[in-house]
């Protein structure tokens, strides 16, 4: 049972890893996009989920990508430029229009310790800050910056949160309030437009939560966290490579932006409908929350907290996958 718990403790931690209301004016959207030229977009965090559809969204639609790594990859199709906390090939500067923050240390990867924090808030801050120290060029036009619904908190509980909701007081609030400070002075400092995207529960086919959730259930090993009864806000990759791929090309988006659905559920009610759409059940109690407690400590509210958020702003597209059902059926049975 153990075993089970942790594997799909570890899919809420996956689907984590990537964690300011702005006011009317600011965050009026219309379709107004780019002038269908093609650009050149700046991406940290190339190699995470987000990272990696956005930079295949955008090749396939002719623009170029230019991707900052530790380490050069052959998997890759962008062109590649190599960083590290002190240096930057300045090649990856060159006739930039976008910059894409998404750099940044899994928050749920190891342990809370002081020093583990801070490496979270360093490794998405400190990066920000040496490209602002850095780039001396001219060309760029936007920041469209990562963040996460732990903005609001870990746990809200029932609170419904939207984007000028004011942001909550513990580690996950902290950690995306500098993140996106850093994201506002970056965009102030050089005079651009900047969006900020604040993600929910990503679910995607081959990545990140959901094949971890149902993993256990294929096993009969699926059970929901603690009671169960807490909310997740979720939302289907596809839908969240939208939404920032038009914060890239639609030059009238600004503003925050809730990276969610507008249909969240409760932790137990997406672990039994996954199950319903692989043609099996749950059989397994809930786990424990002292349990997750004793193992996590502090860390416990990634998978414990309740998080009850909406998008209110009104997006040029349509979401693809508003129903979790139709967004489950997609991603599992196309597997």
């Amino acid at each position: 049972m153990r075993k089970g718990i942790l594997n799909i403790q570890n899919a809420f931690f996956i689907l984590l890893n990537h964690i300011e209301g702005g006011d009317s004016e600011n965050n009026h959207f219309s379709n107004l996009v780019s002038k269908n030229k093609s650009m050149k977009v700046l991406i940290t965090g190339g190699s995470g989920l987000i990272g990696k559809a956005l930079t295949k969204r955008l090749l396939e639609e002719g623009h170029q990508v230019n991707i900052l790594t530790r380490k050069i990859s052959n998997k890759s199709t962008a062109k590649q430029f190599l960083w590290d906390n002190k240096n930057i090939d300045k090649g990856a500067f060159a006739e930039v229009d976008i910059l894409v923050h998404l750099a940044g240390a899994g928050i749920a990867d190891k342990k809370w310790t002081s020093e583990r924090k801070q490496e979270i808030i360093d490794s998405r801050v400190k990066t920000l800050e040496l490209i602002g120290e850095k780039y001396t060029g001219n060309s760029l036009k936007a920041i469209i910056g990562g963040s996460a619904i732990g903005f609001y908190g870990g746990d809200s509980g029932e609170t419904q949160n939207n984007e000028n909701s004011p942001h909550g007081n513990d580690f996950m609030a902290e950690c995306c309030v500098k993140w996106e400070k850093a994201e506002e002075d970056f965009a102030k400092e050089l005079n651009l437009r900047l969006v900020k995207v604040r993600t929910g529960v990503v679910l995607d086919a081959e990545e990140g939560a959901l094949p971890q959730i149902t993993l256990p259930i294929k096993y009969y090993a699926g059970t929901a966290l603690g009671s169960g009864e807490q909310w997740v806000s979720w939302i289907h990759i596809d839908d969240i490579v939208e939404i920032f791929y038009q914060a890239i090309v639609n030059e009238q988006i600004e503003g925050t932006i809730n990276g969610v659905s507008n249909n969240p559920v409760r932790n137990k009610d997406l672990t039994k409908l996954a199950a319903e759409v692989m043609n099996t059940k749950i059989i397994l109690p809930n786990a424990p929350a002292f349990i997750l407690k004793m193992i996590l400590g502090e860390m416990s509210v990634v998978v414990l907290g309740s998080s009850l958020v909406h998008n209110k702003q009104k997006l040029p597209f349509e979401f693809k996958y508003e129903s979790l059902e139709n967004a489950l059926r997609n991603l599992i049975i196309k597997k």
